[in-house]
């Protein structure tokens, strides 16, 4: 019986205290400075990947692993991070990145 009137007592006291405002914040990213490595097919991954992670990103993956490695990567992004990457591009970004990373 305590504990509820405790609780009761709780909530009348944060009902009494009106609802909490919060203040809408903005800031600014800072300008991006990672870019692509030039390549055929550059374009291609500019215009895909580059909507969800900058080129940093790719630079963190193991070096030298080759077109299956890369293939299996970009399905990983569509599939499971539902990635917009368009079906023409997918080829070429595959390539560029076992190319070029």
């Amino acid at each position: 019986m305590k504990t509820r009137t405790l609780l009761l007592a709780a909530l009348g006291l944060a009902l009494a205290a009106g609802p909490a405002r919060a203040e809408t914040r903005s800031y600014s990213l800072p300008d991006e400075t990672a870019a692509f490595r030039p390549g055929p097919g550059v374009e291609a991954a500019e215009a895909n990947c580059s909507l969800c992670h900058s080129a940093d990103y790719i630079g963190t993956q193991p070096p030298h692993r080759g077109a299956a490695f890369w293939s299996a990567e970009v399905q990983k992004m569509i599939r499971t991070y539902h990635a917009p990457v368009e079906q023409a591009d997918v080829q070429a970004i595959v390539d560029y990145l076992s190319r070029t990373y």
